[in-house]
């Protein structure tokens, strides 16, 4: 479980979020702790509370260092009202994500009371969104697999200490989800590729083994295309505006192949702190949206924190 790519992930967060001002930090807990419900989940943009945006939050508080006891509780009560074996794929992965995030900051280890076998159960569940073409899909209903529930998937697996099962043919999906644009798509139909979904191949081809020098050029060259004029990341070429999910995508792609050096790192750290970040805590999406919530502060704290300790304070 420690080698996971979420538990990975969580490591270079924390060691770029450490370098802020204590202001800074503080402010966006104070932020992600205003959220918190009293059945101790994390509001989403409805006002209630809710287990996608619950684990957001908690990655957030981890980022920062804010998974104290006195929040850790109430948070491991609202996690235990759920039943991982009972959950979709989105859910299932959020519920052991914020378990292990919680584990990792409190100590407090939420699997412990969970009846023998339950991975187990978990994992026969993913099985039957398996699909022909080798791929995940979103829900029993699906024809198809999907790449981002794919990507979801081998994460859950990894995190319960697993490999994915039939890993070629997983390998083969993710191929036949390439584009001639560099990129990859979320379903077969789609003709132009998106930054999140290639970013989401690329994790899993570099997880199996599958990632080469062919496939790191057109990425590469895809992600030339996406970048915006203020240097942060669109979500696909027909989109005019760059989103804080995008550049988190897309820097952690180029982080994890190794070809940094198409960042530019000090007009990404500037277009979200002066376009993105709140004064008084929180990030939004992009320029559209009025206002925060858990996931965008996570996306928008976390591309600050993966492009180093060097991000200018505002």
């Amino acid at each position: 479980m420690n080698d996971s790519f979420l538990v990975r992930l969580a490591t270079r967060l924390n060691a770029g979020a450490a370098a802020w001002s204590e202001e800074r930090r503080a402010r966006h807990l104070r932020y992600l702790r205003s959220l918190l419900r009293a059945d101790g989940g994390f509001a989403g943009r409805e006002g209630d509370s809710d287990l996608y945006y619950t684990s957001f939050a908690v990655r957030g508080l981890a980022m920062l260092g804010g998974l104290s006891g006195d929040i850790a509780e109430p948070i491991a009560g609202y996690l235990r009202t759920f039943q991982p074996t009972e959950l979709g794929v989105i859910d299932a992965m959020n519920w052991v994500a914020t378990a292990v995030a919680l584990q990792v900051g409190s100590g407090i280890d939420l699997t412990a009371a969970l009846p023998a076998g339950w991975d187990d159960t978990v994992c026969d569940r993913l099985e039957a969104l398996r699909r022909d073409d080798g791929g995940y899909a979103k829900a029993p209903e699906g024809a198809a697999g999907s790449t981002y529930h794919s990507f979801l998937a081998v994460l859950t697996y990894e995190l319960l200490g697993r490999s994915v099962p039939r890993p070629n043919r997983l390998v083969q999906f993710l191929f036949d989800r390439q584009r001639d644009d560099g990129g990859f798509v979320e379903i077969g139909p789609m003709r132009h590729s998106g930054t999140n979904p290639t970013a989401a191949a690329c994790v899993i081809l570099n997880r199996l083994g599958a990632m080469d020098d062919e496939i790191r050029s057109d990425i590469r060259a895809f992600l030339g295309d996406v970048r915006s004029a203020e240097g942060a990341y669109q979500a696909n070429r027909r989109v005019p505006f760059f989103d804080s999910l995008s550049t988190f995508t897309a820097v952690l792609t180029c982080q994890e192949l190794g070809i940094e050096e198409i960042l530019r790192p000090e007009a990404i750290r500037g277009a979200f702190e002066s376009q993105l970040e709140f004064p008084t805590g929180g990030m939004r999406a992009a320029m559209w949206d009025e206002s925060t919530d858990a996931e965008y502060t996570f996306y928008g704290l976390g591309t600050l924190a993966l492009l180093g300790a060097t991000a200018v304070e505002p």
